[in-house]
């Protein structure tokens, strides 16, 4: 079928939605010509109100030739006076800008989208919130915008949200961010389905590339979507105190529409666990666990770094001294709580009530860093090494334990290796240059050793049941009665 609609029908309906999307860019262009924010904000004169409907047949049109030749809509789609915020979920495809180009509902989208030939005049038509990568303080600029549409009692255009901020596979909802969620306003939960017998719309981080998603698509004779406008959300007191909570409750909400689990983890946590560095977290690490509790914690991830070296100046003058909860909380500079008493827990080795600190800034590390293994395991000889820098195998063994999150972990073979003169330490330059003689070192030297012990350290580049990581899997999802994992047992 590929290579029959490849030669014929193919190149027919890629022509014909390449025209459909130049011949909306003159509309789009003149429509968006002169506009202001105060004239944004006014009710569509006349002739823009004739545009919206001659750019949405132009955009159906698009659709069309690409095989969605009926799109089914579900439920009602609310008034801005009664939703201004649209949040949509799985956020899947690139085909998910179908109901998009359906509503012309504004979007948030990286500033850069607008220098696009052709596509970025039909972006700026629709009026979206620029994020800007270049501006450190842009996260806080978009939810204020966010925020200020959403409260302008329906004289902006709705904000349509994807509140995943990436694309799954749709086998489960992930953590959804609290942008949509932070102004208190009253949301509409949009699902989106693709119920074809043959998935090729989907796309993940690591999956197909955009062409050959649109490839295999457009070959295909028929794909169906389906859009659900479920009832308007409206937050109660304490979801408007609390955007996370209103979040979760929001994605429950939208998962049992769909019939699908939850997760708590999100892509910065995938992209933690398959993480290029030498060091591959293992199926059982607790750095995701981590993970979420600095998220919980308040650690923002644009000054995480910043942080990391505050804490790593901090654990340099305690030296090896260990710390109780108080003084942990003291360290961090946040007061003591459920979620900070967990993290405490994953560091507490013979749950004696006293962690290392050093293992702390290694964990925090991580995930900073999570493809820079050699610039964690260098912080980790400057927190561990003695008077005249060095460190044993016993001080490597902490290292590359909670570097891996793991509870054991046999590191002789790899420590002799390195320790070719056979003194007992060895340095960080020791290190590095058996590293960059070996990039392979962890896979040579440490995961063969534990597969060797039948330890049941697996590398994360297993595949899973749903395709993204081991811990992502529904059937993996948290029980929140379970007591948390710890690195050591």
């Amino acid at each position: 079928q590929i290579a029959f609609m490849t030669l014929t029908l193919f190149p027919i309906r890629l022509f014909f939605a390449a025209f459909m999307m130049l011949l909306a860019w003159p509309f789009a262009f003149i429509a968006s010509m002169g506009s202001d924010e105060q004239e944004l904000e006014k009710p569509l004169s006349w002739w823009r109100k004739i545009v919206d409907i001659l750019l949405k047949a132009i955009m159906r049109m698009m659709w069309l030739a690409g095989g969605f030749h009926w799109i089914n809509v579900k439920g009602r789609r609310a008034l801005p006076s009664e939703a201004a915020i649209l949040t949509v979920a799985p956020h899947s495809s690139y085909f998910d800008a179908i109901p998009v180009t359906m509503t012309f509902a504004s979007i948030v989208m990286k500033a850069e989208s607008k220098d696009i030939p052709v596509w970025g005049t039909l972006i700026k038509y629709i009026r979206p919130v620029f994020v800007s990568r270049s501006d450190q303080d842009s996260r806080r600029k978009t939810v204020e915008e966010i925020k200020r549409r959403a409260q302008s009692d329906g004289k902006w255009p709705q904000i349509m949200i994807f509140p995943e901020g990436t694309c799954t596979n749709r086998s489960c909802l992930i953590t959804f961010k609290p942008g949509a969620f932070i102004p208190g306003v009253p949301v509409q939960p949009v699902v989106l389905r693709y119920p074809n017998k043959l998935d090729t719309i989907t796309w993940t981080w690591q999956g197909p590339g955009a062409l050959e998603i649109l490839w295999l698509t457009l070959c295909q004779f028929h794909n169906s979507v389906e859009i659900e406008f479920l009832p308007v959300y409206i937050p109660s007191e304490e979801e408007r105190k609390n955007p996370v909570l209103y979040a979760n409750n929001v994605r429950r909400v939208m998962a049992e529409a769909l019939g699908v689990s939850v997760t708590d983890y999100t892509f910065e946590d995938c992209q933690l666990a398959l993480a290029e560095g030498q060091l591959r977290l293992p199926s059982d690490t607790c750095l995701l666990e981590f993970a979420k509790l600095v998220r919980s914690l308040g650690l923002k991830p644009e000054t995480l770094e910043d942080d990391l070296d505050k804490y790593a100046a901090s654990a340099m003058k305690m030296k090896k001294e260990k710390v109780d909860l108080k003084e942990f909380s003291a360290y961090l500079e946040f007061p003591v709580s459920h979620t900070l008493e967990s993290m405490f827990a994953l560091f507490d080795e013979n749950e004696d009530g006293i962690i290392d600190i050093r293992e702390f800034v290694i964990a925090l590390s991580v995930v900073c860093k999570p493809s820079k293994t050699l610039e964690t395991i260098q912080l980790a000889f400057q927190l561990y090494q003695s008077e005249n820098g060095t460190i044993t195998e016993e001080d490597l063994a902490h290292i590359l334990k909670t570097a891996m999150g793991v509870s054991q972990i046999n590191v002789t073979h790899l420590f002799r290796a390195v320790d070719e003169e056979e003194k007992g330490e060895i340095t960080y330059d020791d290190f590095y240059r058996f590293a960059e003689l070996h990039p392979h070192f962890a896979e040579d030297y440490l995961y063969a050793d534990q597969m060797g012990a039948q330890s049941g350290l697996e590398t994360s580049s297993v595949s899973a049941p749903n395709g993204i990581c081991t811990d992502f899997s529904p059937e993996n999802t948290e029980d929140k009665n379970k007591p948390l994992q710890k690195k050591r047992n």
